[in-house]
């Protein structure tokens, strides 16, 4: 049997869900979606050079605001007090496109709150928000930018539960069977050595437990690598998975910028 929509009366008019008895419980939402810009223009913001302005800042107070305002926005959405709303973005390494290959900036936002209903709406507000701002920043130099795959990630919380939906990135692969006498493979580059080491048996992994440091300690990754004098796009290129591993040189900056070690930062304990 179909479920009935719960935003429809008995006669098929739109009316406002009814949540005065639902218990009050934790909620998070996490959204994202993408801006196809071309090669030049990703440069241009990564380098702070589009003439409108602070492309990546302005578009995270507008996914912020936005996610504030979403009960006005959508006519049959309940107004929330969000407790709080994050905007992220992680820009793609140039290095593995071709030439003339528009890009993907990848853009997540996530909210929270302790409420009655949930904050999915929120979440999907403040992504095509901000990706509508890096559109509206950068349409004088880009006029083919194309707005893609705003969707929920995951929402957990209240009586429906949790729900998590299929990754669309792909899967890291496997790491290459190691021996003895082998030699470094051609793919490893001399300044990757150390980290491609250290990170090949578990890359994703590593790589969340890198983002949830971030989250942890409130680090925006165009800050962060300029901080510790990293290229902000291998920063990105590893965060979006575009890259296996950080060299060895980048994880120790990252970590001394951030008054942590590198195992700090991928989450490993010390070894006893």
């Amino acid at each position: 049997m179909a479920k009935k929509l719960t935003h429809l009366d008995d006669a098929g008019r739109a009316k406002m869900v009814d949540v005065g008895h639902k218990p009050v419980t934790a909620r998070e939402a996490h959204a994202e979606g993408f801006v196809l810009l071309q090669r030049e223009t990703i440069r241009a913001i990564a380098e702070e050079r589009v003439p409108k302005g602070e492309v990546l800042g302005t578009a995270r107070v507008a996914g912020i605001m936005a996610a504030k305002r979403c009960g006005e926005l959508i006519p049959l959405c309940h107004p929330l007090g969000v407790e709080s709303v994050e905007v992220h973005f992680d820009i793609p390494e140039l290095e593995s496109a071709s030439d003339g290959e528009p890009v993907r900036l990848h853009v997540k936002a996530i909210a929270r709150i302790n409420a009655k209903t949930g904050v999915e709406m929120e979440a999907l507000t403040a992504a095509s928000i901000a990706a509508l701002t890096v559109y509206d920043m950068v349409k004088a130099v880009d006029k083919s930018a194309v707005i893609d795959s705003i969707r929920l990630l995951t929402k957990s919380g209240g009586k429906s539960g949790s729900y998590e939906a299929e990754t669309s990135e792909p899967e890291d692969p496997p790491p290459p069977k190691s021996s003895r006498s082998s030699k470094a493979t051609p793919r490893v580059l001399m300044g990757e050595a150390g980290a491609a080491s250290a990170a090949a048996q578990n890359p994703s992994g590593d790589r969340e437990a890198l983002r949830k440091f971030m989250l942890a300690r409130h680090l925006r990754a165009t800050e962060w690598a300029k901080s510790a004098a990293v290229p902000i796009n291998e920063l990105y290129g590893y965060l979006s998975g575009r890259s296996r591993a950080l060299s060895e040189a980048s994880r120790d900056r990252l970590a001394k910028a951030a008054r942590a070690t590198p195992d700090e930062m991928f989450g490993r304990g010390k070894k006893r």
